[in-house]
């Protein structure tokens, strides 16, 4: 390696490690916010919130990367053209892309060791972290209750109201005055349960938490359904010594995170993972789809297949209708429904018309529930496609952006965190929403789900080929200057136009 590749892969290094650093800690507090309440006021300590944060930081790895090649090559090349060092390595016969040479070798290998990054490093740490979320309310069940207030939650599959003054003992598992608001499938309280004092089980085998309730009442609002009944009002009270209640604890964390039956994400699975996945989700797809179409074609009876007639048969049928000689069967006069109808008497076509609007609405109700169930899977299955080109797009995207970043630099010759900045900045933010409405377009079928993970990419490759040939040619940013030139050529053509008038007058 030469003297000046040496140079140049040092200065982009340097700005590459610094702006990395930098950016993950910016994006840590960021990503932190999204994640407060699983963190705040529940005691946790500092060893699992370390473990969180280490979990979380590969997950931030596709904005941060392609934000830091983009920043760190304009900041680069910026520097460079601004200390006039680009004017001494052309004057000495070294164009932009030789100058280059090193650190297109250093984003080529970043590219590669990107995609082993998403496709192996993500995936595990979006499963520690998804895991970890879900492991504090067994280690630490009582992370999930606040003192002084009351938390919501899921127990027992219905909605619960705990509030409890104090927490104590070993992982907090020993509760004082618990008040306990149960409510109903309808979002209403009809329950309130106080003890004095209270008591978590839990293990770690086990998604269940159990909360033993000592010394305490037991107050029920009873709904009859005779409508006499009802305005009684009746209610059950009990005192208790012991009163237990079963928690799912897969409910204490709301999760952000899409999950199936094996309680994964696409985020969480890998390349061979992903492939195998969307077969299996394609295949299972047509299948309902199928079954789904088979059972509304039945019921409503229209669309008959038509049965094949055996031609062995149509021989016979003439023969034997010939030695039995009875009559023809005439042919249905009815031949639409119009016809029907008005064979009928009123009240048959009343009966008719009421039968046929019931059928219909029946069938509208179970096509508009299974619709929303397609749909669902199909948004399932585009995600599993979005997150596969999405690693590959991942890779190739800090090429592109190298190639955005080091000729912008060169072009706008400012180096520094100024002028750079703020550059990086408005770009990477036009990537990076382009890609997010993108995703969300294909995760609903308006897109394909490849073009969804690709367009960002793809749009800045035209801007980084385009860069990269006018920063070569020493041109500026914006080529309006052969416009310019024709519009005064065109001036002063007109101006030579008059004054040959004037001669000749």
């Amino acid at each position: 390696m030469k003297i000046l590749d040496q140079y140049i892969l040092k200065r982009f290094l340097y700005n590459f490690f610094s702006s990395f650093f930098i950016l993950i800690v910016i994006f840590i507090f960021q990503g932190i916010w999204l994640f407060i309440d699983d963190l705040a006021g529940k005691g946790l300590g500092i060893v699992i919130i370390a473990k969180f944060i280490f979990y979380f930081i590969p997950t931030l790895i596709d904005k941060v990367l392609p934000l830091t090649v983009l920043l760190s090559s304009i900041l680069t090349f910026g520097t460079f053209a601004e200390n006039y060092e680009f004017a001494a390595m052309k004057a000495s016969g070294i164009s932009l892309q030789r100058g280059m040479r090193s650190l297109v070798v250093f984003v080529l290998f970043l590219g590669v060791v990107t995609f082993f990054f998403a496709n192996n490093v993500i995936p595990k740490s979006e499963q520690k972290m998804f895991n970890l979320r879900r492991n504090i309310a067994k280690v630490k069940p009582a992370a999930a209750i606040t003192e002084g207030v009351f938390s919501d939650f899921e127990g027992t599959g219905e909605g619960m109201n705990i509030k409890v003054d104090k927490k104590y003992g070993e992982q907090d598992r020993f509760l004082d005055n618990v008040i306990i608001h149960k409510k109903t499938n309808q979002n209403i309280n009809n329950t309130v349960i106080k003890s004095r004092g209270g008591e978590l089980i839990s293990s770690e085998e086990s998604d269940i938490i159990q909360l033993v309730l000592k010394d305490g009442n037991y107050y029920e609002e009873l709904i009859p359904k005779d409508a006499k009944e009802r305005r009684k009002e009746p209610f059950a009270k009990a005192n208790f010594e012991t009163y237990t209640i079963n928690i799912d604890i897969s409910e204490l964390n709301n999760q952000d995170m899409e999950e199936d039956q094996n309680i994964t994400t696409n985020k969480m699975k890998n390349v061979s993972r992903l492939i195998k996945d969307i077969d299996s989700l394609r295949e299972n797809n047509l299948e309902k789809v199928e079954a789904f179409s088979k059972n509304i074609t039945n019921r409503m009876g229209a669309f008959p297949i038509a049965v094949k007639k055996d031609t062995i048969q149509e021989e016979v049928e003439p023969t034997i209708a010939k030695k039995s000689k009875k009559p023809e069967r005439q042919k249905d006069s009815i031949q639409t429904i119009d016809d029907f109808l008005d064979s009928l008497q009123q009240w048959e076509q009343l009966q008719v018309m009421k039968k046929a609007e019931s059928e219909v609405s029946s069938i509208m109700s179970t096509v508009i529930a299974k619709k929303d169930e397609l749909q669902s899977r199909y948004k399932f299955y585009n995600s599993h496609i979005l997150s596969l080109h999405q690693k590959y797009a991942l890779a190739l995207s800090c090429i592109i952006l190298f190639f955005v970043g080091a000729p912008l630099g060169a072009i706008i010759r400012k180096g520094g965190l100024g002028l750079p900045m703020v550059v990086a900045i408005i770009l990477f933010l036009t990537y990076y929403f382009i890609g997010v409405f993108a995703g969300n377009y294909a995760k609903e079928g308006n897109i394909h789900p490849a073009i969804g993970a690709w367009l960002s990419t793809l749009i800045m490759l035209p801007l980084g080929i385009s860069l990269t040939k006018r920063a070569t040619a020493d041109k500026g940013l914006f080529g309006f200057g052969h416009i310019i030139d024709r519009i005064k050529s065109l001036f002063k053509k007109k101006k030579k136009d008059s004054d040959d008038d004037v001669d000749q007058e």
